[in-house]
């Protein structure tokens, strides 16, 4: 019984501190990235998350602005320029960003999907991901 409620505590504060979160978003940058010095590049992805939570600015995520279009593309086959609540929802699913807008009625235009995936795949850092 002691080793669960330890397990228990244990699993508590990784929660409550996102660890495991921020562990999986640094081990994918350094994956994408590979570096030559990948414990230089850790350092300084923790510096610059630092940075962002002191000075309001995008921390680190993997998604630039062309990534972001082009996914947008594929769900917009039609190029009509917006996309559906549905269709925003299974893009972000796909992103690996489970946190949806709840603003949001009917449509997305591109500007706007871009802005929120860059938002969203920073706060990765700051807040957990997705629920069980």
């Amino acid at each position: 019984k002691m080793a669960s409620e330890r397990e228990r505590e244990a699993e508590e504060y990784l929660q409550k501190h996102q660890i495991l979160e921020l562990m999986e978003n640094l081990i994918s940058l350094l994956l994408f990235h590979r570096p030559e010095k990948p414990k230089a590049f850790l350092s300084e992805q923790l510096e610059f998350l630092k940075r962002s939570r002191h000075s309001g600015v995008r921390g680190p995520g993997l998604f630039t602005n062309n990534n972001l279009d082009t996914v947008f593309g594929i769900l917009d086959p039609a190029n009509r320029k917006y996309i559906s609540y549905d269709q925003y929802k299974q893009g972000s699913k796909d992103l690996g960003l489970c946190r949806s807008v709840q603003s949001l009625k009917s449509k997305m235009s591109a500007f706007c999907f871009r802005m929120e995936g860059l938002q969203r795949s920073s706060e990765t850092f700051l807040k957990p991901k997705c629920s069980p």
